[in-house]
């Protein structure tokens, strides 16, 4: 099933029944009336794309169909997956070279927010545990492998200056000591830098909240953050 699908109206209804029954007949599914060959036409998109099947004389959700109506809003007359924040994993590396402690940012070579400064990161797959979605995104996006600390949450959400919510993140921030390996310099969608926090301060396009981050995995312990920006570009 993919991730994206769009159900026609009378498919969510049809998908809002069943999560409340669970192996309605057929005649008690098709609660707008539509005539049998309509509601089939529905009922039978529904099993092909793997949401519901059959059975003797009535109709369940599989385990996929479970899945994506619970993700539904069915308060609405018409239910449709509501919208989540995303879930991902943020990593800051710290290291000290000739007596200066830097760490390493990535810029983004990719949109949304070309040419930004923020941490190594991306989003978790489901399934994937936090550590192993911290070690596979810092070895993929710097060729660098290293010891990961687990230091905090961060909700993180980004506004127009017109007040339009861009996007909602839910980060897992992880810091990196004993860093081995040569680093990735550059990737399809980024570079990597090795910076100091005086460089840092003098970057053009900082992400805002990446100063809030330093500071969090300088603290010491495990910590959450939660804050709305403002930003010019997207």
């Amino acid at each position: 099933m993919k991730k994206d699908l769009r159900l026609h109206p009378r498919q969510a209804e049809i998908l809002k029944v069943l999560l409340f029954n669970p192996k309605p007949r057929f005649r008690d599914l098709n609660v707008s009336g539509l005539s049998n060959d309509h509601f089939s036409f529905h009922i039978k998109s529904l099993v092909e794309a793997g949401l519901i099947v059959k059975g003797e004389s009535n109709y369940c959700l599989t385990a996929v169909g479970k899945e994506f109506a619970n993700r539904m809003d069915a308060e609405k007359d018409i239910p449709q997956v509501e919208k989540q924040a995303k879930v991902g994993v943020l990593i800051f590396a710290v290291e000290k070279q000739g007596g200066v402690k830097k760490y390493l940012l990535q810029q983004r070579l990719k949109q949304p927010y070309f040419g930004y400064y923020g941490g190594v990161g991306g989003k978790l797959k489901i399934g994937e545990t936090l550590l192993d979605g911290a070690r596979r995104e810092f070895t993929e996006e710097t060729g660098l492998s290293a010891k990961l600390s687990f230091v905090g949450v961060n909700h993180k959400m980004d506004y127009s200056k017109e007040g339009l919510l861009l996007e909602d993140k839910l980060f897992f921030v992880f810091r990196a000591d004993g860093i081995k390996g040569k680093m990735t310099e550059e990737f399809q969608g980024g570079k990597n830098f090795w910076l100091s926090m005086a460089e840092i301060r003098k970057l053009p396009k900082l992400f805002p909240d990446v100063l809030d981050k330093l500071k969090m995995i300088e603290a010491g312990g495990i910590s959450f953050s939660e804050r709305k920006y403002f930003v010019d570009e997207f």
